[in-house]
């Protein structure tokens, strides 16, 4: 018999450590992993290097070898995503069936919600390219173009784990000289192309700036491989937000297609014979000189009736 039991923490720190683990309303960003297979090559090492560092500040790499098959057991990164309380991850291996190989993935209740895997087929490193960088923990613009994202169901879970994998912090507000690094997502011909620019503000003469944009690096070239993909209701459960949070709706207000506030304002019926306008001298004097008018067409009825 299996007595189930609440062991409470005997110290502050673990105290903390598991309220920092308990459901909460607002989520804390994503903690994403990056994992190296048994077998890498060069290109993978280095994207995943690379890659890590665009998201250093949430995320957690593992720099041993770990033989895994994502694809076959999911297991062991269900075992790393509850020890590092992660919810993305990024695996890295190469061999000769699938060389230069990434897969993709995130974790609702630390089990695969998502995976897909990406084949390399042309990397760049950020060495190659000149200028200077963005800095760590820039929270960077995402930018998606082509059809594909649209119309295939694949490529729209892939442009959502991409949001998911590098958005960042949620913000309310973001200042102009803030929107320094610009991630380009392009879907073309069967390939999966990633840019990274950085945002250049150069002097137009007026008070908004002439915005260029500069290569930074790394690029890659992906190809989409093997997609393990959640089924529709665990797809729909997994974005399942609690009441409180979401925002309750104002009576009479809306919105148009370019953002600004409509109202609806209910009111009483009004007389406009009683409405009261604003007293201007001209109306004064109009208003006297037809008073006098009719004080004359009056008299002259009067005396015509005396006659």
């Amino acid at each position: 018999m299996v007595l189930q039991r609440i062991v409470k923490p005997k110290t502050q720190q673990g105290k903390r450590f598991l309220e920092k683990r308990e459901p909460k309303l607002v989520e804390n960003d994503k903690q994403a992993m990056f994992i190296k297979g048994g077998n890498t090559s060069s290109v993978v090492s280095q994207a995943l290097k690379e890659l890590y560092v665009l998201k250093k500040q949430n995320s957690v790499t593992y720099k041993r070898k770990n033989i895994l098959r994502p694809f076959e057991d999911e297991t062991p990164l269900e075992f790393f995503a509850k020890k590092t309380d992660a919810s993305l991850f990024m695996f890295g291996s190469h061999n000769k069936k699938r060389p230069n190989n990434l897969v993709l993935g995130r974790f609702f209740d630390f089990h695969i919600l998502d995976m897909i895997e990406l084949g390399i087929d042309k990397f760049v490193s950020q060495a190659e390219f000149p200028g200077g960088k963005c800095p760590e923990g820039t929270k960077p613009c995402l930018m998606f173009a082509g059809e594909t994202f649209e119309q295939d169901v694949e490529y729209q879970r892939l442009k959502n784990l991409l949001i998911d994998f590098f958005r960042g912090p949620v913000v309310s507000q973001v200042r102009l000289a803030g929107l320094e690094h610009v991630i380009m997502v392009t879907a073309t011909e069967g390939k999966i192309l990633i840019r990274n620019y950085r945002v250049l503000l150069k002097k137009s003469g007026s008070r908004t700036p002439r915005i260029e944009l500069e290569e930074i690096g790394p690029s890659l070239d992906l190809t989409l491989r093997r997609v393990k993909l959640a089924s529709d209701d665990l797809y729909k459960r997994s974005l399942k937000q609690p009441k409180t949070v979401k925002p309750r709706k104002k009576k009479n207000v809306s919105h148009d297609a370019f953002g600004s506030k409509l109202g609806n304002i209910h009111m009483q019926k009004q007389s406009l014979d009683k409405l009261q306008t604003r007293k201007m001298k001209g109306l004064k004097a109009q208003k006297r000189k037809s008073q006098s008018e009719a004080r004359q067409s009056s008299a002259k009825r009067s005396k015509g009736v005396d006659t």
